[in-house]
């Protein structure tokens, strides 16, 4: 099972991800992750990311799809793994088709949870209002600010990646403003469909 995980901050993602990672025991690729590990292990393309961050650059979707090609090669992803946050660019998209053309790997489904954004803001700012109330600290992500400039930035640039998949008749959308359950429920089904 080889999935990719699309929508916007706040819509789900890493909550479905996470439940699917425990149900099919495939991992969940989170690229922020990937790049940590490959710099701590001082692997080559980790070395090539670590001087690009160090610049203060932004590391390249060559050495971003670098380490998902040494990534998916570990043990762990020979039955399958969820890409969650990539690709967040249509040139991001058709490196990875590239990529997993030349390993022979096909994506089962690419998976958007689509969601109404007004409805989606008020979401996260009741979240940041009932942390607050509940006297814990709000997440830097949840500052309302903060989570409409991510919004934002998704619909600019990631949305784009949504047409890529639906013209390679991979996208296969739930409705991310449903609850939980509800979602999981919409992503199993797709999942049974698509094996």
């Amino acid at each position: 099972m080889r999935l990719i995980l699309l929508g916007p901050p706040g819509a789900g993602k890493g909550t479905q991800a996470t439940r699917l990672t425990e149900k099919y025991g495939i991992p969940q690729l989170s690229t922020g992750d990937m790049l940590r590990a490959a710099v701590k292990a001082q692997t080559p393309i980790g070395l090539k990311a670590r001087a690009v961050m160090e610049s203060g650059a932004l590391v390249s979707d060559e050495i971003v799809v670098g380490i998902i090609a040494d990534r998916i090669e570990e043990p762990d992803a020979h039955n399958g793994f969820i890409l969650d946050g990539f690709p967040r660019t249509v040139a991001q998209a058709e490196a990875l088709d590239a990529l997993l053309a030349r390993k022979h790997i096909r994506i089962d489904a690419a998976i958007e949870l689509v969601v109404d954004a007004p409805k989606l803001i008020a979401r996260i700012v009741n979240r940041a209002a009932q942390a607050q109330a509940a006297g814990h600290a709000v997440r830097k992500d949840d500052d309302p600010e903060v989570f409409k400039t991510r919004l934002e930035a998704y619909f600019r640039d990631t949305a784009a990646v949504t047409p890529h998949y639906r013209a390679k008749g991979l996208l296969r959308e739930v409705d991310g403003m449903a609850g939980i359950g509800a979602v999981s429920k919409a992503i199993d089904a797709i999942l049974a469909s698509a094996s």
